[in-house]
């Protein structure tokens, strides 16, 4: 079966980065603990307490200086590097531990920790230190007009016309460390496999959506996607 997969697409979710100390969204030690998502991730708390969601960024991307990509990341790099194929690795995730490990074929639909956005002159650019200063636009001079360049609740991921041509033109889709419990992401299998995919999921338990994929593998992502990388690259 595998001598028939040339296209691939992989959706990876907090699950992935969890191995290397980030928080994952859910749970008693979970990213929201102590932050009600209505305070911390979407634009109406912007508007109402820019202070508060600046603060849980600044540390989150502070956080993301102290830990390191994982045998998970460096696995997808690996085949984002040796696969002769078509391949799009879609992250939710907003770190930007898949590009230290090497891994170059990514779109980031949920933005990224290290980008800031100017609600001035909507510009995007790199960013690697704090908001909550109201430090100037590189672009415009506007002070205080900086956010992060992160998808909130409420808002449209990124990139989801492009997204939606790799799934239905993919022969194969996976889903690496989701919830399932999130969409547009966690209906990217039905749309991938109504195409005609073959569908993997790759999780530490089965996900919400589990019984959509054709097969299911349970275990840490740092173990079972080296795994399925091998296998995939020893048949290429």
């Amino acid at each position: 079966m595998i001598d028939d997969i040339s296209n691939i697409v992989v959706l990876t979710g907090a699950g992935v980065s969890a191995e290397s100390g980030l928080a994952t969204f859910r749970g008693p030690d979970g990213l929201w603990e102590g932050h009600r998502v209505e305070d911390v991730c979407t634009p109406e708390a912007f508007r109402r307490d820019p202070a508060l969601v600046h603060a849980f960024y600044d540390a989150r991307r502070e956080k993301l200086k102290a830990v390191e990509a994982n045998a998970a990341h460096r696995a997808l790099a690996r085949l984002d590097a040796e696969w002769p194929g078509k391949l799009l690795i879609v992250t939710q995730n907003v770190d930007d531990l898949h590009e230290r490990a090497g891994a170059k074929r990514i779109l980031h639909m949920h933005g990224e920790l290290k980008s800031a956005w100017c609600l001035g002159c909507d510009a995007r650019m790199k960013w690697e230190e704090d908001l909550g200063s109201g430090p100037p636009c590189p672009a415009c001079g506007a002070c205080g007009r900086l956010r992060p360049d992160i998808v909130w609740f409420g808002e449209m991921p990124y990139e989801m016309e492009r997204i939606d041509r790799a799934l239905t033109g993919a022969d194969l889709f996976v889903s690496i460390g989701t919830s399932g419990a999130v969409y547009p992401a966690a209906g990217f299998v039905q749309t991938a496999r109504y195409a005609g995919a073959r569908t993997l999921e790759l999780n530490l338990e089965p996900s919400l959506g589990s019984y959509h994929f054709h097969e299911t593998r349970t275990g840490r992502a740092g173990e079972v996607v080296p795994a399925w990388v091998g296998e995939m690259l020893g048949a290429a």
